[in-house]
């Protein structure tokens, strides 16, 4: 059958409809391991790829979080940004962030207009050869490289899709590369040791860039110090060269010291729970020295102040409601759900727990059900398997049955398969308590913390 390359016979209007068209394309989940398509469409749209500085974000857990601090930190120091982040909680237009804030609806709608004639002559192209039209994330990644040309943006924080070597963004040359922690996820596509999915991540190190890396485990980190050593960058590793020195739970998130490559920042007040969330802001303040110094001048102490105070990472331990306590976290594999465990527990003061579990069929379901049940080990907890509206959702039963392999308790296991229902019988059960101590935790994909946040009225930015 042929596939038809044909221009959309009248243009969309709204974003509804530029998302229904990038649907069309192929699930989010197809990622094509290339990056000729991309490079073509980049050619053929006058490199926009080319028209900013980069600052690049890889690895496993965390980039969100980080780009977004990042941003924060640049916005402080007076440049006009773009943000790049994926996948979106409620609304495609999140990836695509202008000084903090999604991109317009009318630029959204406008640039896909102008750019699709560019994308028709690539999907002509790859048909020709026998090849997968653009897929969803990739027409994105050239849209969002578009979109922050036509603003214009003085500087772009870019996340990653999937691994590095061939994600779309790899397009973008960093002028600072940024590893978060690395584990054990996507392991199908990336490979089943931290050494191959570095090896992966490391790919988005470029000559005239620097590194900048998460403490990672030992293989991991030689993954990429080799690396930078072969493309000729510097590299700075938190744990080595910078860290977190200090931190003190406060009201809505911490306190945070950092030693950073050129100065030391005290008392920086991150709104974020966590001692993950710290290490996130450490490697964001070395990554804000790499850019503005080379890692050698010193940042202004009360611009990184100002700029941190305004971070929100939406999704990330977020709480939604009070009475009872309602939070909302998008960790999706087994390090992420204990790093959030032990931030909920240090951060809140729950008498019990009520969480509410969806996870998609790609992850290590198993496994975040073990990590679950050890990091609750002191805590009264109730499970509520769910699914979200995801065709990769794994049914909420076959969630509890894997629960009661594993051990769980069948009187704590409740089933709902619809999203609402599990968030009204978290909420009954947790209300239950009778003193309000009793909290509500949404976790397990991002699909399910997206629709979760619909249906409670919050809206992403």
């Amino acid at each position: 059958m042929t596939e038809n390359t044909a221009s959309t016979p009248s243009e969309p209007t709204t974003v509804e409809e530029v998302y229904g068209i990038l649907l069309g394309r192929a699930p989010e989940n197809r990622m094509e391991p290339r990056l000729a398509p991309l490079f073509r469409a980049m050619d053929v749209l006058g490199e926009p790829n080319k028209a900013f500085p980069i600052i690049h974000i890889t690895g496993t857990n965390g980039k969100t979080s980080t780009a977004r601090m990042i941003e924060a930190g640049l916005r402080a120091h007076g440049l006009r940004t773009g943000r790049y982040t994926s996948p979106h909680l409620s609304r495609v237009t999140e990836r695509i962030s202008i000084d903090g804030a999604p991109v317009s609806d009318e630029a959204f709608v406008r640039i896909w207009n102008e750019i699709t004639p560019y994308l028709d002559i690539v999907d002509a192209e790859l048909v020709a050869a026998g090849e997968p039209r653009l897929t969803y994330f990739e027409c994105v990644t050239i849209l969002g490289f578009a979109v922050f040309a036509d603003q214009p943006v003085d500087v772009a924080v870019i996340e990653v899709g999937l691994g590095g070597i061939t994600d779309a963004t790899n397009v973008g040359d960093g002028a600072v590369s940024v590893v978060t922690p690395i584990s054990l996820d996507h392991t199908d596509l990336l490979g089943d040791t931290v050494e191959d999915i570095a090896r992966e991540k490391a790919g988005i190190i470029k000559p005239g860039g620097f590194l900048v890396s998460a403490a990672q485990p030992a293989g991991a980190a030689q993954i990429l110090l080799d690396k930078a050593r072969e493309v000729g960058v510097p590299y700075r590793f938190e744990g080595v060269e910078f860290g977190v020195e200090s931190r003190a739970l406060a009201v809505g998130g911490q306190i945070v010291t950092v030693r950073g490559l050129a100065g030391r920042y005290e008392d920086l007040a991150v709104p974020l729970h966590g001692a993950h969330q710290a290490e996130n802001a450490a490697v964001a303040v070395a990554a804000l020295e790499a850019f503005f110094g080379g890692g050698e001048k010193e940042l202004s102490i009360d611009l990184l102040r100002e700029g941190f105070e305004q971070v929100s990472s939406p999704g990330r331990l977020e709480v939604i409601r009070t009475s009872p306590t309602i939070i909302v976290d998008a960790a999706h594999n087994p390090d992420g759900i204990r790093v959030s465990a032990r931030a909920l527990t240090e951060a809140f003061d729950f008498s019990g727990l009520v969480v509410v579990l969806g996870v998609l069929r790609e992850k290590d379901a198993e496994e975040i059900l073990r990590t679950l049940q050890e990091e609750f080990s002191d805590l009264p907890v109730e499970y509520c398997f769910t699914q979200s509206a995801s065709p990769r959702a794994i049914p909420a039963d076959e969630l509890a049955e894997l629960a009661l392999d594993l051990g769980y308790d069948e009187e704590s296991i409740h089933v709902a398969e619809k999203l609402d229902d599990a968030i009204e019988y978290a909420v009954e059960r947790a209300d239950a308590t009778g003193d309000f101590g009793g909290g509500v935790l949404i976790t397990g994909s991002i699909t399910v913390v997206g629709e979760a946040r619909t249906l409670l009225g919050k809206d992403a930015a």
